[in-house]
């Protein structure tokens, strides 16, 4: 089962999943695929018996090709049960997740279950379930009580510890309920379920018109569900799996015992960077993440961001090159096939600059030092978040954010409201008059000097 069946899923699982089967001979392997939001994907793919084409685009690009991996896809939202029985058949043995940050719920006060959440709430009293987590629970109580078996729960979503995380979610979950279901249910959990770290890699960004156009020019047929991605891909995860996995070493994946390492680097250097220029690229009105790289003074920022605040903070993973790392990172982001545009990567923004960018800052004041470079990124994030229109936010906490934000927005008057924002910043980071004076004079400049004053004191500050 995969719960969160968008453009990633299927350029990077499904396709792991699909080389794994044809190099190792084991074809016993399949996957039903779940949309969580919408029943576009589904739609697409159901009259095509799940086949879609995946198009890598960019230096090294391979052939275009059609997998095969995936034999059904549903509708989260219109088939709720549907997702449950699927997850406590006896047949599935692992159920993988693509959410996004925000689709785990999670409570950014307690990193735990926000069973406040509305949504959740109607979970936990009894509806068919609509919330990834509440899905899982659900199938999993309902695989308990018909003696189905073991499974593995797989996150692959860029959250640090994703699979414990997840377990304890799930956990939280089950706890909420009534005591005669929670108690024989973490019970069960206990023992017939395991929830591996993972770090998945792969820029996928949204499919458009022109995309599929060239698709079907290539293919012969028109693909509605066809993909766009880069040509490298990585997956990393840690070998815990309770019923049996797809051989997926055999396609490239590595297993490790340092998942955390590698989710670190690569949340604190590479979606560290992404961010960071999302939201200078926002700010200087440039549409693409490979616009924005392309803009030198922006190419720096994030080069001396990785070298300077965040290699310093991080111990990297046994065999990865620090140098070599941070090139490749920004070489892929200058990929200009790819059209990752500054919106989608900055949207959200509330739910990944803890991940990517608070956890460097900390790191880096606890040390003595100055976090210069990812000051600048939540500077531009807080720029962003107050000159957008309320409307066009895209961000979970867009309401919150809105009422935090003064009348008068200026550098001196919304880095210090947006700072009190505690779902974002703990009280300790927001009264840190080092960090909030880094904030005030990057906001400052990008509001008052724009794309000149920033270019001069990016390279001369």
């Amino acid at each position: 089962m995969h719960l969160g069946l968008g453009a990633f899923a299927r350029a990077h699982t499904a396709v792991f999943t699909e080389a794994a089967m044809l190099a190792s001979g084991d074809l016993d392997w399949g996957i039903v695929g779940v949309t969580q939001r919408s029943d576009t994907v589904a739609r697409q793919l159901a009259p095509q018996d799940g086949l879609f084409a995946v198009a890598e685009r960019g230096e090294g690009a391979a052939p275009l090709r059609v997998v095969s991996s995936i034999v059904e896809a549903i509708s989260g939202r219109d088939n709720p049960e549907a997702v449950v029985d699927r997850i406590a058949a006896e047949a599935t043995k692992i159920v993988t997740l693509t959410v996004t940050e925000k689709g785990y719920r999670i409570d950014p006060r307690t990193g735990t279950l926000n069973t406040g959440d509305g949504e959740v709430r109607g979970d936990l009293d009894g509806r068919a379930p609509l919330t990834a987590i509440g899905q899982i629970v659900r199938g999993l109580q309902q695989r308990s009580s018909t003696g189905a078996g073991l499974i593995t729960i797989v996150s692959c979503d860029n959250l640090p510890g994703n699979g414990d995380l997840t377990g304890k979610l799930v956990r939280a979950f089950a706890a909420a309920l009534p005591a005669e279901e929670a108690e024989p249910l973490l019970a069960w959990l206990d023992a017939n379920v395991t929830f591996p770290n993972t770090m998945v890699d792969r820029m996928v960004p949204a499919t458009t018109a022109g995309d599929l156009d060239a698709v079907e020019r290539e293919l012969g047929l028109r693909d509605e569900a066809a993909v766009v991605a880069e040509p490298f891909m990585q997956w990393v995860i840690e070998d815990d799996f309770a019923a049996g996995r797809p051989q997926w070493e055999k396609a490239g994946a590595l297993f490790s015992d340092d998942v955390a390492a590698w989710e670190t680097a690569k949340l604190r250097l590479l979606n560290a960077s992404h961010s960071l220029l999302a939201y200078l690229g926002l700010a200087a009105e440039k549409a693409t993440i490979s616009d924005a790289v392309a803009e030198d003074a922006f190419y720096t920022a994030a080069r001396r961001m990785m070298h300077e605040d965040v290699l310093p903070t991080i111990t990297l993973p046994d065999g990865l090159d620090a140098e070599g790392y941070c090139a490749q990172v920004l070489g892929r982001f200058a990929n200009p096939a790819l059209g990752h545009t500054t919106a989608k990567v900055g949207s959200d923004g509330s739910q990944k600059i803890g991940l990517r960018l608070l956890s460097t800052v900390r790191g880096s004041l606890d040390a003595g030092r100055e976090p210069r470079w990812a000051a600048l990124a939540v500077a531009a994030w807080m720029r962003h978040v107050a000159t957008t229109p309320a409307a066009e936010l895209n961000d979970p906490l867009a309401e919150e954010l809105r009422a935090a934000l003064p009348a008068v927005r200026s550098a001196d008057t919304v880095v210090p409201s947006l700072l009190g924002c505690r779902s974002i910043f703990d009280a300790g980071l927001a009264s840190d008059a080092r960090f909030a004076g880094l904030l005030t004079h990057w906001y400052r400049i990008i509001d008052t000097h724009g794309l000149d004053g920033l270019r001069n004191e990016i390279n001369h500050g």
